[in-house]
């Protein structure tokens, strides 16, 4: 894999214990904590994507209520996976962590100006935050890892339909952490 990042999204309070709390997440951390783990002893950047809405985002207004509010425990990484000072965190407002954020420029600044050629997705909701933040890495022309233990949605169907879905139209690689590491040595 050439010049990757870890992207892990929305492992966050609210969407792990609060208010829009997935029973499924809960799987994934361990797995999670281990791309994690590595990746900083082997100087992989790991780059937190937050919701860190506001109360009048369409989002919060017009779809799933208040959750990862700005600013509340709620919008804070789970503490198993607390950002480290060496890690980026990088709050969106949408589904998307590409959209209107500083993502794509952090990433093209990686690698001391080569940038980053491969995403490595992991956390919630495989058919949401993960399809859409895969979408604009493909439109951006990154090369797409989905970490298959590592990403979970409410329901099973929502799971493996969000996985084909990333495969069939972004051309993304669904690997295991083990075989993420692997990979890296």
């Amino acid at each position: 894999m050439e010049r990757p990042a870890i992207i892990v999204i929305d492992m966050l309070n609210d969407f792990v214990h609060g208010s829009l709390k997935c029973e499924r997440a809960l799987r994934i951390i361990p797995n999670i904590k281990k791309l994690i783990d590595f990746s900083r002893e082997k100087g992989i950047p790991v780059i937190f994507s937050n919701d860190a809405h506001y109360p009048q985002d369409p989002e919060v207004v017009n779809r799933w209520g208040a959750h990862a509010i700005k600013g509340t425990k709620g919008a804070e990484v789970i503490p198993e996976l607390k950002p480290s000072e060496r890690d980026y965190v990088v709050d969106k407002r949408v589904y998307s962590g590409f959209f209107e954020t500083g993502l794509d420029p952090l990433l093209r600044s990686l690698y001391r100006g080569e940038g980053v050629k491969t995403v490595i997705l992991c956390g919630l909701h495989t058919h949401m935050c993960i399809r859409h933040t895969a979408a604009d890495a493909f439109f951006r022309g990154y090369k797409i890892v989905v970490v298959k233990d590592g990403v979970e949605a409410f329901t099973e169907e929502d799971h493996i339909s969000g996985l084909k879905y990333l495969v069939d139209a972004y051309n993304a690689k669904l690997m295991t952490v083990d075989e993420i590491i692997a990979s890296l040595k």
